[in-house]
């Protein structure tokens, strides 16, 4: 399929974590719109076979995945599902993750551990699974979604923001080992955005939160994805390594 303006990716085949809802799902809808070919991966199989059929719609060939990236097999199965759908992976959105709320002296190891599994561990994961693809095509695009608060921190949040500050740093080393075999790693981090993710937070973190912006409101999901379209477009992506873009409304102003 030849890549045009409306439809920078065709052709290309992606994996999407976290596809089921949020971040990920306005992903899955802008990529299917871009012609990208998908695998969607998350472990809520009803509201992935929703998001899935609106992606079908667009016109894209799609996957399911139902996987859970805590684990190291759910971590590679949205990989293995692509080459064994596709014969291979172009792009990789590393999206999924998890987010609770609580003081650094009342985290339990169990909380530390369960966020650094879910939102660090499953990217290295799935692109180390990921990888030895790309670099055997010469291309790929790893783009990793982490959080504004991994820039600056976040009370009550020391062990999302710690995972968060993980991904962004995992991001510019790897774009430091694979960069020269055009495979380019980037990572997207917004700031607050109206999401089931967030809504989990307490109301007076979110009303406090929404007056610190200088926009002066929450995102939304489908304000984020257009940049995991260009990150993973030609030409538009093509200068982008180990950066961390911020769609944060002025949260971070770096």
């Amino acid at each position: 399929m030849q890549r045009t303006l409306a439809t920078p990716l065709a052709g290309r085949r992606a994996v999407i974590t976290g596809a089921a809802s949020g971040i990920g799902a306005a992903i899955a809808m802008a990529y299917a719109q871009a012609g990208a070919s998908l695998v969607l991966a998350d472990r809520n199989g009803a509201a992935l076979q929703d998001v899935a059929a609106t992606c079908r719609a667009l016109g894209s060939t799609v996957h399911e995945c139902i996987a859970d990236v805590g684990t190291r097999s759910g971590a590679q199965a949205g990989v293995d599902a692509c080459v064994q759908a596709f014969g291979g992976i172009d792009i990789l959105v590393n999206n999924a993750g998890m987010l609770t709320q609580a003081k650094c002296i009342d985290l339990t190891q169990e909380m530390w551990d369960d966020m650094l599994r879910v939102d660090l561990t499953s990217v290295f994961i799935a692109s180390q699974r990921a990888l030895p693809h790309m670099l055997a095509q010469r291309w790929g695009r790893i783009i990793n979604v982490a959080s504004q608060l991994g820039i600056k921190g976040g009370a009550d949040l020391t062990h999302y923001a710690a995972a968060k500050a993980g991904v962004i740093g995992f991001t510019k080393s790897l774009a430091l080992e694979v960069s020269k075999d055009n495979v380019l790693v980037n990572a997207i981090a917004p700031g607050p955005i109206t999401t089931t993710l967030v809504d989990g937070l307490s109301p007076d973190w979110k009303t406090a939160k929404a007056k610190e912006l200088p926009l002066g409101r929450f995102g939304l999901a489908e304000e984020v994805a257009p940049i995991a379209v260009l990150l993973a477009s030609e030409p538009g992506g093509n200068l982008f390594v180990g950066q961390t873009l911020g769609p944060n409304s002025g949260d971070v102003m770096p």
